[in-house]
């Protein structure tokens, strides 16, 4: 008999992965970056610019994510 734990745990792993890859099939930014941010203005990092298509800072993406702004 299966363990009711290990099938509530083999549920939540597809969930996961199910999650996870609707995220990576999203569409993709690209084009040129911009070299600083345009909600706060603070300059970009050029390994965040190497990515294609960067408009604003980690901090400011994160809320942008969340719904905040």
């Amino acid at each position: 008999m299966v363990c009711p734990f290990d099938r509530a745990q083999a549920l939540e792993q597809r969930q996961r992965d199910t999650a996870i890859a609707a995220a990576l099939a999203g569409p993709r930014p690209s084009g040129p970056s911009l070299t600083h941010c345009q909600d706060c203005d603070r300059e970009i990092p050029e390994a965040r610019r190497a990515l294609g298509g960067i408009t604003r800072c980690v901090p400011c993406q994160t809320l942008t994510e969340k719904g905040r702004r």
